[in-house]
């Protein structure tokens, strides 16, 4: 499962593929690939940015069309409650509700756990929860982090998170959450360890949530079922519209005592949606046929790495799942002058921007559209080793 060869030598960095600098240049390296006229309109687009671009199939508007039409915010709602029933039946836990988004399920999650300031959280330095999603502990749940570095660089262990666990005393905000990630940068957590830190935890007095976003991945990966991840976890929070392929949505478990508080918060932070039936006749599709191919990405992301790695491109992960992060450095290679253009030019689109870029596949991508992004990868390696013996020409002449 792990793919550590060739990793790039980089120090630890949290960010991986963006920074606060780069977000304009990857918008803008995003509006550049949109603007460019495609060499042939009625070839397939890949998108390898995330794998939150999938775009909604013919068979899933069929489904849509067919779903109920009720108000879920009064509970009425058909699809809705079916696509509840059946997560919470997936994941082992009592009951489940649908969000719009996984920044929103994460961040119910935690605020329903954080009742009483002072209190922080507990996570991985990495963590979506901390690094992505706009300060949100902090803001809606008054809530300080206690970020944890992986020495390992792929997971937190007991022994780390423990240590960083803040007791009750008058200078601290008291650990009551600790919150963990499955997948990580598309890395997959080992279970024993989950189940250390969820028994150190519970042993506390601490609740434990878990950002399983890339839950899917993680399970169809090892063959490890959703309800035994999950029953280590007082919350679990899994994206319906990442890998799984689902047009929007993501969906929060828990008990329903939980639950039902859970949904209070939905209708305070303006979340609650009236008929979403056709949105989870959607995920609730997208679950039962798009999940089981998830492993076969899972192989077509490996076999892009090793073909990377032969070209001379570093890693700068081990690939387990879906998500392929490289340093270009060592071929000389920028992503935005060498890559993103010429991809363009294939109907590719990718981010990045420096010598650093992260590639996600999903169920849209297929091996002819990783075979195209490889052809212009060896493309440009090969352009820019032909230009090096004129600019030594130059530099010896000057």
């Amino acid at each position: 499962m792990s793919f550590t060869r060739n990793l790039a030598a980089t120090p630890f960095a949290r960010r991986l593929f963006s920074t606060t600098v780069a977000r304009h240049a990857y918008y803008t390296s995003s509006l550049v690939t949109d603007q460019v006229v495609k060499t042939d309109p009625h070839a397939k687009l890949y998108d390898f940015r995330s794998d939150t671009v999938t775009a909604p199939t013919d068979e899933m508007f069929d489904i849509m069309k067919a779903a109920s039409r009720n108000d879920d915010v009064f509970q009425e709602d058909k699809s809705v409650n079916e696509l509840q029933d059946y997560v919470a039946e997936l994941t082992g836990h009592e009951a489940a509700i649908f969000c719009t988004s996984g920044t929103l399920s994460n961040q119910l999650g935690l605020r329903t756990h954080l009742v009483t300031p002072p209190h922080s959280v507990v996570c991985d330095s990495r963590a979506h929860v901390y690094m992505w999603e706009a300060g949100g502990i902090a803001v809606h749940s008054r809530a300080s982090v206690s970020p944890v570095i992986a020495s390992n660089g792929i997971h937190v262990t007991t022994e780390e998170i423990e240590s960083n666990i803040l007791g009750e005393d008058i200078y601290s905000a008291p650990t009551r959450v600790v919150s963990l990630e499955n997948t990580l940068n598309g890395m997959i957590f080992p279970l024993e360890e989950m189940q250390k830190i969820s028994e150190m935890a519970r042993n506390r007095g601490l609740k434990m949530h878990l950002d399983g976003a890339r839950l899917w991945n993680a399970s169809q990966e090892t063959g490890i079922s959703l309800k035994e991840y999950a029953k280590h976890f007082d919350s679990v929070s899994l994206c319906l519209s990442k890998g799984v392929g689902a047009p929007i949505g993501s969906i929060l478990v828990g008990n329903a005592k939980y639950i039902d508080r859970v949904r209070y918060y939905r209708k305070l932070f303006g979340g609650g949606w009236r008929q979403a039936g056709c949105m989870a006749a959607a995920a609730k599709y997208s679950i039962e046929n798009i999940v089981p191919t998830m492993k076969e990405t899972h192989n077509l992301a490996k076999y892009l790495a090793d073909s990377l790695v032969s070209l001379g491109i570093d890693l700068q992960l081990p690939v387990h799942t879906s998500m392929v992060f490289i340093d270009t450095t060592r071929a000389g290679l920028d992503i935005q002058r060498d890559l993103i253009p010429a991809l363009a030019q294939r109907n590719i689109k990718m981010g990045g921007m420096g010598t650093k870029a992260r590639m996600v596949l999903h169920h849209q991508i297929d091996k002819e559209g990783v075979d195209s992004l490889l052809e212009v990868v060896r493309d440009a390696i090969a352009a820019r080793q032909q230009e090096e013996p004129s600019r030594h020409a130059l530099s010896q002449s000057a």
